[in-house]
């Protein structure tokens, strides 16, 4: 049996963070299916209100207003489950997003892609939990010292995010080359411990989740035994009933070869993992496009020195049109073979029965 997660007050009695997959993969139809099985459901703020009829006008304030009207319907088809957002820290207007999340209710903001150093001051005041994402033990060291400094808080949630997740990574090349799963044990473990001395000072419990490469049980079973209370879990969610993508961004998912899944040099300066397609196939690095619409995406985007812009990649697979868009994975993706319900994905993953739910 599996404990529940517990952050503070909120408690999953499923130990899984359904992962935030942007642009537009999760939003609240899958984020609420995760949080009414009882894990936490999260949606990503990444373009978040690209599907909105007045987005092209005007995205950044059309992203505010989706990010309050998204939260507001996954909190009441979550029915009393858990909803995060998940905000990247490079998101220019980083501030008002959280601000906007706060407001909204979400239960807990999930930030990596940089370290999120202001997000204590941005929900303080609320009941909203917040979840810096951490890669190495020296990243972990460097939040956990700075917020204990500056507002004398720490996490209420760690999230490690290890080399085999997917999107933008927090990992150079030669590192998503040489970590073994074995190898990044030791990371793990290594973060574990600086959690310790802060559970100790703090005399509170500090919940560790593990993300990157937990496609099955036995991934589960493998990361729990390292001492951590829970995974999150972003790839074996795209292809399922829920997932908000298209069925087509779910079919290349389906169709994706261990050989297809390939690690892509982001136009924003960080690596990332995604399905080879044309489109990938097609971009040249070294040539740069003329970008006639900025979307406002991310704060170290060059809009003048692009060879092709984020934004309308991701949101172009999203829709369906993957030969002409950008398609994230995690490492694991390739073995996807079939859609499924989110209910028979936390159950696989967990190993529970439906007949072991009713007898409890």
């Amino acid at each position: 049996m599996y404990k529940p997660l517990v952050i503070g007050d909120l408690i999953a009695k499923v130990p899984v963070v359904q992962g935030g997959m942007g642009v537009g993969v999760s939003l609240e139809n899958l984020a609420s299916a995760v949080a009414r099985e009882g894990g936490i459901g999260v949606l990503s703020a990444a373009q978040i209100g690209y599907l909105e009829p007045d987005y092209e006008k005007n995205p950044v304030e059309v992203n505010l207003r989706a990010i309050g009207d998204k939260i507001k319907v996954a909190k009441e088809k979550a029915q009393g489950g858990i909803i995060g957002i998940n905000i990247m820290v490079a998101t220019k207007f980083y501030e008002r997003y959280v601000e906007a999340a706060v407001k909204a209710g979400v239960d807990l903001i999930i930030s990596g892609a940089g370290l999120p150093t202001e997000l204590p001051k941005l929900v303080a005041g609320s009941k909203t939990k917040i979840a810096p994402i951490v890669s190495s033990i020296k990243s972990a060291r460097v939040i956990f010292k700075m917020w204990d400094k500056k507002n004398n808080i720490v996490p209420d949630l760690l999230v490690i995010e290890g080399p085999k997740a997917g999107g933008h990574l927090g990992f150079s090349n030669e590192q998503i080359d040489t970590f073994t799963r074995e190898s990044y044990e030791e990371e793990i473990k290594g973060i574990i411990e600086v959690v310790k001395e802060y559970e100790s000072k703090y005399e509170k419990k500090i919940p560790v989740v593990v993300a990157g490469g937990i496609y099955d049980k036995s991934d589960v079973d493998y990361h729990m035994a390292l001492g951590i209370d829970g995974v999150q879990v972003s790839t074996r969610f795209v292809t399922t009933v829920e997932c908000d993508a298209s069925d087509a961004y779910k079919e290349a998912y389906i169709k994706a070869t261990k050989e297809d899944i390939v690690i892509v040099k982001s136009p924003v300066g960080m690596p990332g993992r995604a399905i080879n397609n044309k489109f990938i196939e097609n971009v040249n690095p070294d040539q740069k496009v003329v970008i006639t619409k900025c979307y406002q995406c991310v704060k170290t985007c060059n809009q003048k020195d692009l060879p092709y812009c984020i934004s309308k990649a991701l949101i172009n697979a999203v829709k369906g049109n993957t030969d002409d868009g950008l398609v994230f994975c995690g490492a694991e993706a390739y073995k996807a073979t079939k859609i499924e319900t989110v209910h028979e994905v936390i159950n696989d993953l967990f190993g529970i029965s439906d007949q072991t739910i009713k007898l409890a």
